[in-house]
């Protein structure tokens, strides 16, 4: 008995530490496995955390490498720090320049001897700025290094954790093996159990235990078909709660309806866009809409067509509004509410008002009924109407409570004054889009005067507008317009031709003078710019050197090299170029000097104060020896007194114009100064 006993004790101690051992082995080599795969996913996702930081910055990165602005450039590099991993950033030329640059230490830790072999030191990243127009150009590269300290820090704890769990759980496992199965159990036993670790937990009926070979009709496999019957009932059971929690989910977060965010969903949406918005320094508009008479449409068609009526109205505005730029919600009854992110200015958010109450506009069939349904709608913006969600919610809905008030189909901006702009703005541009079609654009023409000779040389062709109802409407306020909305294309080459057509009349009555005609910067992006400008001239039998064309300083700097290029055929074609409003814009040397540039007219703001103002006057000095220095010809614009014209003439400015001279002129009354002014001269000569 004894000597049993020993043997007994002797194999279960074998088998003890036999068991240990192989636990023990066991969990370290999963955990092993773990730590590894875990490192090669922490690398990777650092990897592609990088380029995703790159991908969402290389817009901006590009604008300002291409624009050589520093500033842009140094708000890219710093908004990148905002990632605690990121160790130097910066935006370069082609030829390693810096344009933008930040960087900060790696950080100091003492398990860097460990990690970095691993996952190394920094990770680096050069990404190529090039543009979608001219992707085989290089404008620069954006460099990005990453301190790979906070992820391996994090790494290393996960790991520490896995290699506790996995070899603390190996030996609790060895344990209860040694207690629970006798040696003729052991090896099925085993087999049992590493089947039993490949079921998943979260689907534990995926993948059932495997009954071991020989055993399918004794206890184990009595206990194997029992385990799976109980994984199969906890999978279904599972299923079913999972199913419950999602329906319990959907029901609170969105609604059941129309398939949109609830309130309370969408009130957490707008704290994050606001947050957002916040964090890129950028504008919102929330718009709630309000269904126009929806409880008559229930009325008189039925609750049925009236809950049709929103689902429409639902999937238009989802599918008409873009999901990346809007947050659409139902706010309950007959109220929804858009967000829009990325928001340039109000006029932008009034667009997008038209654009949804054309969408709901539109006659929908419900139950073979055509209806038609109108909305109304209040705006507020953020940041400038409110900064707090809530608060910005309730100005949309108060102001489209107030425009209900006043009348349907409309939107109301909650501000006033800028409703009152917004609207002025968009009646502006629909009658601007009616003006050169009605005949209500004219030309008017100031002379230019040449200093030396006390001749008239030429003169500026001046776009007026004599609106019907407005008046005479100024210059300043609807050339921007124009320019905005791209009719200015067509209103410049109007004023080109008339331009083009009076001088070639002034010339056949024998008196050919140079006509000056403003080119905006629109006019000059179009492709055809060009050919249209020699075009007319042919049209009108002009020597193209009678014609001036005058571009100012921000016209060219989008896309320098293609203005400088058009620019370049215009002027070896004859045409003369002029700089206008020189001083007020960047006033670059290098850009003057690529340019085919032969005038530069100093903006009349700087000779208003002539004489008066110090450093008005050392400014136009400046020009007049720049002018001079680079052979060029100044123009003086706005000249008023006649000690203004003789400080410039005596200074050596050549040519001037200004109500000292005249106004701008009618042609008929235009033609009139030219005679009665040269007479004049000739008088005093005399």
């Amino acid at each position: 008995m004894q000597n049993s006993f020993e043997v007994e004790h002797r194999l279960g101690s074998r088998i003890l530490r036999w068991i240990l051992a192989v636990a023990l082995i066991s969990g370290i080599v999963v955990s092993t496995i773990q730590v590894v795969l875990d490192a090669r996913r922490v690398s990777a996702v650092l990897d592609n955390d990088a380029r995703q930081t790159i991908a969402m910055i290389k817009d901006a990165a590009t604008q300002a490498v291409f624009s050589i602005d520093a500033d842009l450039a140094q708000q890219v590099v710093d908004g990148l720090f905002a990632k605690q991993s990121v160790h130097m950033a910066r935006i370069v030329h082609p030829d390693g320049v810096p344009l933008g640059e930040r960087s900060r230490p790696l950080l100091e830790a003492a398990f860097r001897p460990l990690t970095d072999p691993i996952f190394e030191d920094e990770r680096q990243f050069r990404e190529p700025l090039s543009r979608e127009a001219n992707p085989d150009t290089v404008y620069g590269y954006l460099d990005v290094h990453y301190d790979t300290a906070p992820v391996a820090n994090t790494w290393l704890d996960r790991a520490a954790v896995t290699f506790a769990s996995g070899i603390a759980t190996a030996l609790i496992l060895g344990m209860v093996l040694f207690y629970v199965f006798h040696l003729l159990l052991t090896r099925p036993l085993l087999r049992i159990v590493a089947s039993v670790k490949q079921v998943d937990p979260a689907h534990p009926d995926d993948r059932l235990v495997t009954t071991p070979s020989g055993h399918q009709s004794d206890e184990l496999g009595l206990w194997v078909n029992a385990t799976n019957n109980l994984l199969v009932a906890i999978g279904d059971s599972q299923k079913r709660h999972q199913e419950a929690e999602d329906r319990v989910s959907r029901l609170s977060r969105y609604d059941q309806l129309t398939g949109l965010p609830s309130r309370d969903t969408f009130m957490e949406l707008l704290v994050r866009d606001i947050e957002e918005a916040n964090k890129r320094d950028i504008q919102l508009s929330l718009i709630v809409c309000g269904i126009d008479d929806f409880k008559s449409i229930n009325e008189q068609c039925g609750f049925r067509s009236g809950d049709l009526i929103l689902q429409t109205i639902a999937d238009r505005l989802t599918s008409k509004l873009d999901n990346a730029r809007f947050t659409i919600a139902r706010l309950g009854s007959d109220q929804f509410v858009i967000v829009e992110k990325g928001l340039r200015d109000g006029f932008q958010a009034a667009d997008t008002a038209d654009r949804i109450l054309a969408c709901i506009s539109e006659p929908m069939l419900v139950e073979d009924q055509n209806i038609a349904m109108t909305a109304t709608m209040g705006v507020a913006l953020y940041p400038s109407d409110t900064g707090q969600a809530d608060r910005l919610l309730q100005c949309a809905e108060q102001t489209m409570t107030l425009a209900k008030q006043n009348g349907h189909n409309h939107f109301q901006f909650y501000v006033a004054s800028i409703d009152q702009e917004i609207r002025d703005r968009k009646q502006l541009e629909k009658d601007l889009a009616k003006a050169l079609s009605n005949h209500q654009f004219h030309l008017v023409y100031q002379p230019q005067i040449n200093l030396e000779s006390k001749r008239v040389i030429g003169a500026e062709a001046l776009l007026r507008w004599e609106h019907p109802i407005r008046g005479l409407v100024p210059p300043d306020l609807f050339i921007p317009v124009a320019e905005a909305n791209g009719s200015i294309v067509e209103i410049g080459q109007w004023v080109l031709d008339q331009a083009c057509w009076q001088a070639a009349r002034w010339a056949s009555d024998g008196t050919p003078l140079r006509i000056a005609v403003n080119l905006s910067a629109v006019q000059l992006r179009q492709n055809t710019i060009v050919e249209d400008v020699l075009d007319t001239l042919r049209r009108h039998n002009i020597p193209a050197g009678r014609l001036e064309l005058e571009v100012t300083e921000t016209s060219f700097m989008t896309n320098l090299s293609d203005a400088v290029a058009k620019l370049h055929r215009l002027h070896q074609a004859g045409i003369s170029i002029a700089v206008d409003d020189f001083g007020t814009g960047y006033s670059s040397l290098t850009y003057l000097k690529q340019m085919p540039v032969q005038h530069l007219k100093i903006d009349k703001q700087f000779i208003r104060d002539l004489l008066v103002n110090e450093e008005d006057t050392r400014i136009a000095n400046t020009i007049i020896d720049l002018g001079k220095s680079l052979n060029l010809s100044v123009v003086a614009e706005g000249v008023e007194t006649a000690e203004q014209e003789y400080y410039l003439s005596q200074r050596g400015c050549k040519l001037a114009q200004g109500f000292y001279f005249s106004k701008p002129l009618s042609p008929r009354d235009f033609e009139t100064f030219v005679k009665g002014f040269h007479q004049q001269i000739v008088e005093n000569n005399a």
